[in-house]
């Protein structure tokens, strides 16, 4: 088990050695470990890898010029200026809610990022403000549309946090398909097969295998089929790619960049890099806080006392799985795959820092 001090000073050095300045790289660490203390290990320390191979082919800009590029007073385009995603999503939700305390709400799209890690922590950075933070993201395209075969979309998350009074806030973080690909990458680690419904092979046919991406499969949008509503899971995937990508002039669908370095840049661009979409609502732009908050601590306490299916413990609200793992991660600590401590090891000796096995 690794401490959360030990793999962020870890994930800061790293860092640190590809070029990034020390605020840059702990808000990075901050990210990573943001994901593997809410139990999203796919969006965790099996991701360095892939950061740190963009970095050797020269795919990051460790020393960006994060900007605005377009505004008015209640919206932002901010180019990313090809930065590690987490640095031009934080700036970017920090303008987001900056223009909300001005003008109520705030809305900034970004353009020229890459990928950022999990939606939810850009979300959650407004709780603090008494606002409600919405996430979303374009990803490079592994998800075929219903009925198709070609890999156009990616992951697309949707993230929206929500303060309350007394009760823990309300965080929905997930993908618009049944799986995050770091998922489906954290199965291979493991050796294990994924559910039907999940991914497809390169004419269609249903596979549990996750390695399938890489031999010309796809991934599918959330219901796995028509019959059970994978039309819808690719209407919300098209709405994230658009607010994305069409309003800040990032690629959108097939023509995002891929997020790993083994596979080759696309030839044809229709935008800059990735993109992402971020707001911000003040909620006394509504109506006054307080009595806001008040109304969701009713809302949380109603359905938790939804009954529970036969063999369920009890009903959740979105962000309990996740905050009760940050608990209990803080307390155990955080275990990572043998396969993943291999990379990480392998990386430390490379850029001449220490990374202990435990």
């Amino acid at each position: 088990m690794y401490t959360y001090d030990y793999l962020f000073n870890f994930t800061k050095n790293v860092f640190l050695k590809m070029g990034c300045s020390k605020h840059d790289s702990e808000v990075i660490a901050e990210v990573f470990m943001a994901a593997e203390m809410r139990n999203q290990p796919s969006h965790g320390m099996i991701r360095i890898k892939d950061y740190y191979e963009l970095w050797k082919a020269g795919r990051i800009n460790v020393n960006p010029d994060i900007r605005i590029v377009h505004e008015s007073p209640s919206t932002a385009v901010v180019d990313g200026d090809n930065a590690v995603g987490m640095l031009a999503a934080r700036k970017s939700m920090e303008i987001a809610i900056g223009k909300a305390e001005k003008a109520g709400t705030g809305w900034v799209a970004a353009r020229n990022s890459n990928h950022f890690g999990i939606a939810g922590y850009y979300a959650m950075m407004a709780l603090d403000h008494d606002m409600i933070g919405i996430c979303l993201t374009n990803a490079n395209p592994l998800v075929a549309p219903t009925f198709s075969i070609s890999r156009m979309m990616g992951t697309n998350p949707i993230a929206v946090a929500i303060p309350a009074d007394k009760q823990p806030p309300f965080v929905a973080d997930f993908a618009t398909t049944p799986i995050a690909r770091g998922k489906l990458a954290v199965a291979e680690k493991k050796g294990e097969k994924v559910a039907l419904g999940f991914v497809q092979d390169k004419e269609g046919n249903p596979t549990d295998d996750p390695t399938i991406l890489k031999r010309g499969g796809s991934m599918l949008t959330l219901g796995g089929d028509r019959l059970h509503g994978s039309h819808k899971g690719y209407c919300l995937s098209a709405v994230v790619d658009i607010f994305s990508a069409v309003f800040s002039g990032a690629n959108f669908g097939p023509f995002v960049p891929p997020s790993v370095a083994y596979l080759p840049l696309l030839e044809k661009k229709v935008g800059e890099g990735t993109g992402h979409f971020f707001g911000a609502m003040r909620i006394d732009a509504f109506q006054p806080a307080d009595h806001f908050k008040a109304k969701m601590d009713e809302w949380i306490s109603t359905f938790r006392t939804a009954k529970p299916g036969e063999g369920q413990e009890r009903v959740l609200i979105p962000g309990d799985p996740e905050r009760e793992a940050e608990k209990r991660n803080r307390k155990e600590g955080i275990k990572l795959l043998p396969a993943i401590k291999d990379d990480l090891i392998s990386i430390a000796k490379v850029l001449n820092i220490d990374f202990k096995e435990a």
